[in-house]
C-alpha cells in the first residue's frame, strides 16, 4: 500500500468509530453480495420467463455445483485474506505479500483442476445429483459454460475481492462484484432471448454468467496493479514462498472455510435429490426459494465479510475490546436484517414467487416452501457469523468442527430423517429444525473460547470492566 492508502486503512483498522468502520467495509461487500444474488436470481427469473419448469429445475441443480467453485476461492482467499488481515496487525507486511501471492497461483490451480474434473465426469454427475431425461441436457449446457469455461475466472474474482477486503480495499472489491452481477443481469437477456435461437435460453444464461466473470477478474487484476509497488498484494511476484508456519494458517482457516461451503452444497445436492422424487413442479419450486431466501442471508455474508478484515486485525494486536465492540455491532445488525426478511416473506410469498414463474403449480409449492424456509433465516446467520469470526481469529480448528457439525451431523441427517417421516414438507423444515442444534453449539464454543483462548492473553472481561 502506498503511504496515505496504509495511513488510512490503518485508522479504520484502529480508531474509526465501530459501526463507522463496519458500515466502510460491509455496505460495499454487502452490496456485491446483493448484486451475485440478483444476477443468480436473474438466471432464475429469465429461465421462468420460458415457463419451462425442466429448465429451471436444471439451473437449480447446477446452482450447488456452482458454489463448490466458490468454496475453492474460500480456500485460497478466505485463508489468505483472514491471514493477511492478521499479519497487518502485527506489522508482517513482507510476509503478508508473499501470503498474497501464494493465494493467488492456488486459487488458479484448485479452479482449474476441478474445471477439468467436472468436463470429464459431467453425465454421471448431472443424473446423481438428481437429473432425468428431460432435464439432463439443459443442466449439461448451463454447467459447460458456468463451471467449464467459467471457473478459473469466478474463483480467481472471489480470491482478489477476499484479498483487497483483507488490506481495507472494501469499496474496490464491492464494485468489482457489483459491476460483474450488473453486467450478467444485462446479458442475460441479450443471448438468451435476442442471440441465441429459441429453446437455447439456458445456454445463452450460461454464457452471460461466464463473460460477466471474466470482466470482473479482469477489473480485479487492475485494481491490484493500480495499488501501486508498496502495497502488499501481489498478483504474479517471484516464486518466494511464504513460511511454512503462514501456508499452515492458511490451510487451517481456508479448509474450513471450503469444507463448510462444500458441505452447504451438499446440503443442496441433497435437498435437491430427495425432491426430485416429489416431481418437477416441486423441484423447480425449491430451487427458486433456495435463491429467495438467500437475500437476507447475503446481506449477512456481506456483513460477516466485512468484519473479519476488522476483526481479525484487532485481534493480532491484541487489542480485544475493540474486537469485541466490531462483533456484537455486526451480530446484532444481522439478526435485524433476518428478522426484517421474515416478515417480508410471510406476508408477500405468493407476489415473490410469482415473480419468477408463471406455472401455478410450482407457484403453489414455492408460496409454502419460502413461509417455512424464511423462518431459519435468523439461526442460518448466527452459525456462519460463527464461523466467520474464528476464521478472522485464524482458529479454523474450531471453524471446521461447527461447519462439520452443521452439515454432516446436523443438517444433512435432519433431510434424510424429517424425509422419512414428514414427506416433502419435511424437507423444508429440515433447516430450522437443524440449525437450533447449531446455534446452540456456536454459542457454547465461542463462550468456551473467549473465555480460555483469549484469555491466554488477556481475557476480554477484564477489558472491558
Amino acid at each position: 500500500m502506498n503511504n496515505q492508502a496504509s495511513k488510512t486503512n490503518i485508522d479504520l483498522f484502529e480508531n474509526l468509530p465501530v459501526p463507522k468502520a463496519v458500515r466502510i467495509m460491509a455496505v460495499p461487500t454487502i452490496l456485491g453480495q446483493l448484486i451475485v444474488l440478483f444476477y443468480s436470481m436473474a438466471d432464475t427469473f429469465f429461465l421462468g420467463q420460458t415457463n419451462n419448469p425442466q429448465m429451471v429445475a436444471a439451473a437449480s441443480l447446477i446452482l450447488p455445483i456452482f458454489n463448490i467453485t466458490l468454496s475453492l476461492a474460500g480456500l485460497a482467499g478466505v485463508g489468505g485474506g483472514a491471514l493477511i488481515s492478521r499479519l497487518l496487525g502485527i506489522k508482517d507486511f513482507d510476509e503478508a505479500r508473499k501470503v498474497s501471492s501464494f493465494s493467488i497461483y492456488f486459487g488458479i490451480l484448485i479452479s482449474g483442476l476441478f474445471s477439468i474434473l467436472v468436463f470429464l465426469f459431467i453425465k454421471p454427475l448431472m443424473f446423481a445429483l438428481g437429473a432425468d431425461s428431460e432435464t439432463f441436457a439443459f443442466a449439461k449446457d448451463y454447467a459447460i459454460w458456468v463451471i467449464v469455461f467459467g471457473g478459473i475466472p469466478t474463483v480467481l474474482s472471489n480470491v482478489l475481492s477476499s484479498l483487497l477486503r483483507s488490506v481495507g480495499e472494501s469499496k474496490k472489491a464491492g464494485f468489482g462484484v457489483m459491476m460483474g452481477g450488473i453486467i450478467n443481469i444485462a446479458l442475460d437477456p441479450l443471448f438468451m432471448f435476442v442471440i441465441l435461437p429459441q429453446g437455447n435460453e439456458i445456454i445463452g444464461a450460461g454464457i452471460a454468467t461466464c463473460i460477466s466473470n471474466i470482466i470482473s477478474c479482469i477489473y480485479f487484476i487492475i485494481s491490484i496493479i493500480k495499488l501501486g509497488p508498496d502495497s502488499v498484494l501481489k498478483l504474479f511476484s517471484p516464486a518466494v514462498l511464504p513460511c511454512a508456519k503462514s501456508i499452515k494458517s492458511i490451510f487451517n482457516v481456508g479448509i474450513p472455510s471450503s469444507l463448510a461451503t462444500f458441505l452447504f452444497d451438499v446440503d443442496y445436492m441433497v435437498l435437491d435429490k430427495l425432491m426430485s422424487a416429489y416431481g418437477n413442479f416441486a423441484l423447480a419450486a425449491v430451487g427458486i426459494v433456495l435463491k429467495v431466501e438467500r437475500l437476507p442471508l447475503n446481506i449477512g455474508i456481506g456483513l460477516c465479510q466485512g468484519m473479519v478484515p476488522i476483526v481479525a486485525y484487532n485481534y493480532s494486536s491484541k487489542n480485544y475490546l475493540r474486537m469485541k465492540k466490531v462483533k456484537n455491532f455486526s451480530k446484532n445488525i444481522g439478526l435485524l436484517c433476518a428478522g426484517i426478511s421474515i416478515l417480508l416473506y410471510e406476508i408477500f410469498a405468493k407476489q415473490i414467487i410469482g415473480v419468477f414463474i408463471d406455472n401455478q403449480d410450482t407457484i403453489s409449492y414455492g408460496i409454502k416452501f419460502l413461509r417455512i424456509r424464511c423462518l431459519a433465516t435468523p439461526l442460518m446467520f448466527l452459525s456462519f457469523f460463527h464461523v466467520h469470526l474464528f476464521n478472522g481469529f485464524g482458529e479454523g480448528k474450531k471453524a471446521l468442527f461447527l461447519g462439520v457439525m452443521r452439515w454432516a451431523v446436523f443438517n444433512i441427517p435432519m433431510l434424510f430423517i424429517l424425509n422419512y417421516f414428514f414427506g416433502t414438507y419435511g424437507l423444508v423444515w429440515a433447516q430450522s429444525a437443524a440449525d437450533i442444534f447449531t446455534v446452540i453449539l456456536s454459542f457454547i464454543v465461542y463462550k468456551n473460547f473467549e473465555k480460555k483462548g483469549l484469555g491466554t492473553n488477556k481475557k476480554i472481561s477484564e477489558q472491558t470492566e
